[in-house]
């Protein structure tokens, strides 16, 4: 019974209930930023955030500086998750990883074989990406219509989702790498993690002060500044003790939930969304990389969970979940081509150079994203909950005719 109606943590419980409010925060900016970018005002709407204030531009000390913040918290849930969350057991994990997995292969293939050789070869990491914000806010309009077990597991699916757009982000969009102060963003990890594990010291101060030098060293070295916050998560104290409130991580992440949600993640919306739409919008969305990146996200998306899920199962690696079917693995896939944050922020890094193909690009996720959250909400309306079925199916074999 227990695993059929499983309950949720009070911290799943906060994260679940933030993340669905700011996928409904981050529709509404996205809607306003499309009607000023394409009013009278549009143009000095724009040119805003160009103004430079100490050495960047308002655009890049938010797509770099505030969305940092963003990338601690995902490093911070990933943390939970692998101590005290559905990824500390391997059992639990093994489906998440393995959709995450097919979740992050199959567009990219689609987008790369599309794309190949041409000069838009660089967006193949943009419809690899899933955001938690509007997927947990489908499901949260779902309700009670879906099993407990379906928002753990898409929790799980798109924090590991969005370790594997930080590593390619890591990887594949550092033009130039400067070594030396890659180095020195390693040595003040280093420090921290040896004040965490060795020192056992518990004050958050030190670890913001050497997380900001961090960031800053990331910066010059080329690979991106947000990838300073997801280390500077994995170097602050933890407690195994599931819910600590006086662990330092715990207080950081129960802090962070609400600014990020409701402050970071609506600017950056704002910011990056300003999206002139010409007479010609539908002509972009037929190139060989907007096709990409919408196939990959609604197409892709859903045949890599569904189906490396179902050779995993199937070959006896990982099970399904009492209270799943089948069709509740394919609509996470579905939800799971909702790209949005971390595709836009891909694609600010694959065409920095070219604003057009960025623009249009921004376009097609926009258009994948509502397609694929209106066909997973659909989908997992029909499908229902199982256990739901099952009374149904024995109340009628029990009443006598």
């Amino acid at each position: 019974m227990d695993s059929v109606q499983q309950r949720l943590s009070d911290t799943f419980n906060e994260f679940f209930d933030s993340e669905k409010s700011s996928g409904i925060l981050l529709i509404l900016c996205t809607v306003l930023s499309l009607l000023i970018t394409n009013s009278t005002i549009g143009p000095a709407y724009l040119s805003v955030w160009q103004v430079y204030v100490g050495g960047l531009s308002l655009e890049h000390w938010i797509n770099d500086g505030l969305m940092a913040i963003f990338f601690l918290l995902i490093g911070l849930e990933l943390e939970r998750e692998l101590y005290n969350g559905e990824l500390a057991h391997v059992t639990n994990a093994l489906l998440p990883i393995v959709a995450a997995i097919g979740g992050l292969v199959a567009p990219a293939l689609i987008h790369f074989s599309l794309n190949v050789g041409t000069s838009t070869q660089a967006g193949v990491g943009i419809p690899m990406a899933t955001d938690i914000a509007f997927a947990l806010g489908v499901l949260a309009i779902l309700g009670n219509r879906i099993p407990a077990s379906l928002k753990v597991f898409v929790v799980a699916f798109a924090v590991i989702d969005d370790l594997g757009a930080i590593v390619i982000i890591a990887i594949f969009y550092t033009p130039q790498l400067s070594v030396w102060y890659l180095v020195g963003a390693l040595g003040v990890w280093t420090l921290l993690f040896a004040l965490n594990r060795l020192f056992r010291v518990m004050s958050l101060a030190p670890y913001f002060l050497g997380g900001a030098l961090m960031w800053v060293l990331m910066l010059k070295s080329g690979v991106h500044a947000t990838i300073g916050g997801v280390m500077l998560a994995f170097a602050i104290p933890f407690s195994l003790k599931d819910n600590d409130l006086e662990s330092p991580s715990h207080k950081l992440e129960h802090l962070l939930h609400k600014p990020v949600a409701f402050i970071i993640l609506p600017i950056f919306a704002v910011v990056n969304t300003g999206i002139v739409v010409g007479t010609d919008w539908m002509h972009h969305m037929t190139t060989s990389n907007s096709i990409g990146i919408i196939a990959g996200l609604i197409l892709g998306k859903p045949l890599g969970v569904t189906l490396l899920c179902f050779v995993a199962v199937a070959s006896g690696i990982c099970r399904l979940p009492p209270d799943l079917t089948w069709r509740h693995i394919s609509g996470a896939g579905i939800l799971g081509g909702i790209g949005f944050t971390m595709s836009i922020f891909i694609t600010n890094l694959a065409y920095a150079e070219n604003m057009g193909t960025a623009n249009a690009s921004k376009m097609a996720i926009l258009v994948a994203s509502l397609i694929a959250g209106i066909m997973g909400f659909l989908w997992l309306t029909a499908g229902g909950r199982p256990e739901r079925r099952l009374s149904r199916s024995r109340s009628e074999v029990d009443t006598p005719r």
